[in-house]
């Protein structure tokens, strides 16, 4: 992948959708934070069209590489009937053919393995950005709920603090991430992660554990 591509992927994936809001608070952040997804979704857009090249490369390389085992088979086959019909001159002509496969072996394979590390690689890319991506939806969202909380509880006979969990959260998790990101350069743990969804992953992570704890347990037992 060419280093340009690179470095987008690398903007994208560390990059923090609130370090805009601490440069940004007077001039639309939520523009700047659409915008800034728009361009997530371009550079997507062009590591799944260089995975499609490199993929369609990798094949192509495949096919010949098949086709020269074919011919150095096939070039077996004719040695060993012109050597029985006494022909000197066909063999010859087919062990030529043999070396001159030989020597390209070697670096189609070498292709191969560069092309199929390369699709591994943009795959990786394409997961890691898709993931952003999600990341960047619900820090968004999570922000225009934390504007609507704020102008609720200035809202005449509302008590502050009035509003739904997930809105009172975000509320007060905005400045402790702004504050984080200037700080640090790095997005806060968890950014963007409503109370059902923290709720639901301590449950799986409770989980995970325990099957743990099982599987040490049964281990030990097989082993007395």
């Amino acid at each position: 992948m060419a280093d340009s591509l690179k470095t987008r992927v690398g903007r994208v994936i560390t990059g923090g959708v609130h370090a805009l809001l601490d440069r940004l608070e007077d001039q639309a952040p939520e523009a700047m934070m659409e915008q800034a997804i728009r361009e997530a979704d371009g550079v997507i857009a062009d590591v799944r069209h260089e995975l499609g090249t490199t993929s369609a490369n990798r094949h192509l390389a495949q096919q010949q590489h098949l086709n020269l085992n074919r011919q150095h088979e096939a070039l077996s086959e004719q040695l060993s009937q012109a050597l029985a019909q006494q022909r000197e001159d066909l063999p010859r002509t087919a062990v030529a053919r043999q070396l001159d496969i030989e020597a390209q072996l070697p670096v189609l394979e070498s292709t191969l393995a560069e092309l199929a590390r390369q699709e591994t690689e943009l795959r990786g890319y394409v997961e890691a950005l898709l993931a952003k991506r999600r990341e960047m939806d619900t820090a968004l969202a999570e922000f225009r709920k934390s504007r609507l909380a704020a102008q609720a509880s200035l809202a005449p006979g509302r008590p502050a603090g009035a509003g739904p969990a997930d809105m009172r959260m975000a509320a007060a998790t905005g400045a402790f991430d702004r504050v984080h990101q200037r700080q640090t350069g790095l997005s806060a743990t968890g950014v963007g992660a409503s109370l059902q969804q923290a709720a639901q992953l301590k449950e799986l992570d409770d989980l995970v554990r325990q099957s743990k704890i099982e599987e040490r347990l049964a281990q030990w037992k097989a082993q007395q």
